[in-house]
């Protein structure tokens, strides 16, 4: 097997990876969020299955690199992102302006705690593989893992705040946060943009 074939290879295993975590990261997610009113933890469940129909978008686009494909796979990106966004954001308003009151969820704190440790380390592999095959689609599949772990971070603050301080409305607040981290990613996805900010500074070193 060639350099170039091993790297295809890597590129799904780490595909089939994001899709199996995520599965289970949404699933527990939303379920999580649906029982304490979270909306943040909802729209981070959400994520998780953007990232696995991202992850299938790399599966579908390693089977063929021709410039098409990839445009279509980046496009199909950035359309899942901003779904999430607007959900969020439309439930986020209505939440504030009836006063929905999002539960504590030790599920959820420990949920964000451990994807904050794994999401980084799949990132980086995935920007890694990306960069050595040039290929658009794993480098923004990249991204939208990185941008999970700053969900995480947003998502773990609200959580925390909300079970210490009894502050509920931080909940709706990380979930706007998660919706305009989204919608930045959607937009460099369709423009064709591989790469952020945050990816790039977990892929220093």
């Amino acid at each position: 097997m060639d350099r170039r074939a091993r790297l295809v290879e890597r590129g799904r295993i780490l595909a089939r990876l994001t899709i199996a975590w995520n599965l289970i990261e949404g699933v527990i997610a939303v379920g999580a969020g649906l029982a304490v009113g979270s909306l943040a933890l909802v729209g981070f469940g959400l994520d998780s299955f953007i990232e696995v129909f991202a992850g299938g978008v790399v599966l579908w686009q390693l089977r063929g690199v021709a410039e098409d494909r990839e445009r279509r796979a980046l496009r199909l990106i950035a359309l899942s992102f901003f779904v999430l966004a607007g959900y969020v954001v439309v439930e986020g308003v209505r939440d504030l302006v009836v006063g929905v009151e999002a539960g504590e969820s030790t599920v959820g704190i420990i949920l964000a705690g451990v994807s904050l440790a794994v999401m980084p380390l799949l990132a980086w592999a995935k920007r890694r593989t990306g960069r050595e095959l040039a290929n658009p689609v794993i480098l923004a599949d990249a991204t939208e893992t990185a941008l999970c772990s700053y969900l995480s971070a947003i998502l773990l603050g609200g959580l925390l705040l909300n079970a210490a301080l009894g502050w509920w409305w931080a909940d709706t607040l990380a979930a706007f946060g998660i919706a305009a981290l989204a919608v930045r990613e959607g937009l460099e996805a369709w423009r064709g943009e591989a790469t952020s900010d945050a990816d790039g500074a977990l892929s220093k070193g």
